[in-house]
């Protein structure tokens, strides 16, 4: 894969996701994405729809970012005080549309729950489930979610096993077809839905320019990662493009992704 091609048409000025620079995080950020891709063969529109999420989800900074910061923020890596205080600010000006609970409030042992990561996870629930299906003890440590690394991991088992909301990327992209609108419903329903399809487009034509290629053969869980690569970035802020969508709630738990795993690792060792 070309990458200088890739970050080419990401920078484009008409390119509608960074504008014409990056930052050495944004880099960072998409190279951890797209050494997992290769590593697991991910297939190019799925790929395509994972960056676009990322971009999304974290404001178009592409590094694992903690619920109510935006794109705007100047504050990147607020206390977890702040965000359970800014969150409870919100519920209770209505600002958090069908928010029941406040789950962000500090438990019996002192954690919280609020969204961390690439993917703003929720609820105790979510930790433990994308936890257990990434060999990480997040509900011992829920700020591991923060960690690139980690974050990565959720990202693409939570969006190929469907264990966000019970769809996943096949759904949606198989077969030659590729909805990107309705593959919004892997994360967070229709919100913003439209945005994130073109984002995707964007990240499908940088992916084509480089000449990615997907796998044959998907890599056995655990296998060696392909190390991150340092790209210089340029200084200058990105530019020329609309700010992404504020980061929001994060997915809620859903109830089928067990029987998920167990197909997923059916097939793989079907296949392996």
């Amino acid at each position: 894969m070309n990458r200088s091609a890739f970050y080419a048409s990401a920078r484009a000025r008409a390119s509608g996701i960074f504008g014409t620079s990056l930052t050495q995080g944004q880099v960072d950020g998409c190279e951890a994405v797209l050494n997992e891709a290769e590593r697991r063969g991910t297939p190019l529109r799925h790929a395509a729809y994972i960056l676009a999420t990322d971009y999304h989800e974290t404001g178009g900074q592409m590094q694992p970012v903690k619920e109510t910061v935006y794109a705007s923020s100047k504050d990147r890596n607020p206390s977890d005080d702040t965000v359970i205080r800014s969150l409870d600010e919100a519920w209770k000006a209505g600002k958090l549309g069908s928010v029941r609970t406040p789950y962000w409030r500090k438990d019996a042992d002192g954690k919280s729950w609020f969204g961390r990561g690439l993917v703003q996870i929720t609820h105790k629930a979510n930790y433990a489930k994308l936890g257990l299906l990434i060999g990480v003890d997040l509900v011992k440590d829920p700020s591991k979610a923060l960690e690139l690394s980690t974050a990565v991991q959720i990202l693409f088992v939570g969006m190929e096993l469907g264990s966000f909301t019970g769809r996943s990327l096949s759904d949606y992209i198989a077969d030659g077809r590729a909805d990107y609108v309705g593959a919004r419903r892997i994360i967070n329903g229709t919100d913003k839905a439209e945005k994130i399809a073109g984002y995707a487009v964007a990240f499908e034509r940088a992916l084509v320019a480089a000449g990615y290629k997907s796998a044959t053969k998907t890599a056995l869980p655990g296998a060696e990662r392909t190390p991150a690569r340092h790209i210089p970035a340029a200084d200058a802020p990105a530019a020329g493009t609309e700010p992404p969508a504020k980061i929001e709630q994060g997915p809620v738990p859903s109830g089928n992704w067990l029987s998920a795993l167990i197909a997923a690792l059916a097939k793989l060792l079907k296949g392996n």
